[in-house]
């Protein structure tokens, strides 16, 4: 069972989004001759637009540039990033929501306001399934459970025999109640068979700096975002959530590896169209982001980001949506989680 997750990276990532939107010209070497087909050819016809519904300088402003630059490459139309911040994200999802299903206006997306927000928020506003179309995946981060050094831990079976020796006496930190990395301890906590006690701050960085400075022993966070204190010694990676060991730190183990199956939480990012989008043009745009994300330099840039392509098609990722949506809603209702 594949689980997942959403969060921004920490501040000190800036850099290399900036890499990786400085990389983006490489795409006009890549472009692809006249559109031939009548679907290309209908998409050649008017400007695009891809609504990322956060600020600029995370993934989902760059992986939204990397497709606005290789669909005006490609059709020779105008392409922009509009940043629409608000609302966890839900001022930008109405937009294309109220848009015209024509291909045109596409939402770049985390995953957890497609497969947290239903259960979590209160009087959700959309209805996923009925008020978009999925398109595709774009790109994916692992995650990682991480102890500070002073916990003495130096594997999964170590925390594990910890937490039954002593229930509710260890903690593990969050960027905040329903967020991706809360839910991926409630995950880990239910398929391990312990109980961890919870403490919630707001956003990544805060929740890495106590767990860096002792403060709380544990926390699940983003591969990039604590390989360099991983590196030094100032955390120990006690196991990756993933399917398998990460290529950029292929020494941590997988949780899977050691015991725990069914915690498989990475971070991912997609696109979607409003409801009514013909199906051929779905394909037509999943199969264009899969050539634009898989140029050699894009590929590159992403890498830097702790990023990697993971495009699929429209089905694949419909039923994936769907998949974590429903795990995401039993965790929340069994635990009890509710926004704050």
């Amino acid at each position: 069972m594949r689980h997942t997750m959403n969060h921004h990276l920490p501040r000190r990532r800036a850099s290399a989004w900036a890499l990786g939107l400085a990389m983006l010209p490489v795409l006009a070497t890549a472009q692809t001759a006249s559109p031939a087909t009548p679907t290309e050819k209908y998409l050649a016809q008017e400007r695009f637009t891809l609504v990322a519904p956060f600020p600029p300088g995370g993934p989902i402003d760059s992986l939204a540039r990397i497709m606005a630059d290789g669909l005006s490459k490609k059709y020779g139309q105008p392409a922009v990033v509009e940043n629409l911040p608000g609302a966890a994200g839900n001022i930008g999802i109405d937009k294309v929501k109220r848009a015209k299903g024509d291909g045109r206006t596409l939402l770049v997306v985390p995953a957890g306001n497609l497969t947290i927000n239903p259960t979590l928020m209160p009087n959700f506003p959309f209805n996923i399934e009925r008020d978009f179309v999925p398109i595709t995946m774009l790109a994916k981060a692992p995650n990682v459970l991480v102890a500070n050094p002073g916990a003495g831990f130096k594997s999964v079976k170590d925390l594990i025999a910890a937490a039954k020796a002593k229930p509710d006496t260890l903690s593990y930190a969050s960027p905040g109640v329903g967020s991706g990395l809360h839910l991926a301890g409630e995950l880990f906590k239910q398929q391990a068979g312990v109980e961890i006690l919870h403490v919630p701050y707001k956003g990544t960085g805060p929740a890495l700096n106590d767990v860096l400075g002792g403060t709380v022993p544990l926390m699940f966070s983003n591969l990039p975002a604590t390989l360099p204190s991983i590196r030094v010694g100032k955390l120990v990676a006690l196991g990756i959530t993933d399917t398998q060991r990460s290529t950029a730190a292929p020494e941590i183990p997988t949780l899977a590896e050691q015991g725990v199956s069914g915690v498989v939480v990475t971070s991912w990012y997609g696109v979607l169209a409003p409801a009514g989008t013909p199906p051929e043009v779905v394909e037509q745009l999943a199969q264009d982001a899969k050539v634009f994300l898989n140029q050699p330099a894009v590929r590159e840039s992403l890498k830097a980001q702790g990023l990697t392509e993971s495009v699929m098609t429209p089905a694949a990722f419909g039923a994936y949506i769907r998949e974590e949506t429903a795990t995401w809603a039993g965790i929340i209702k069994a635990r009890k989680i509710v926004a704050q």
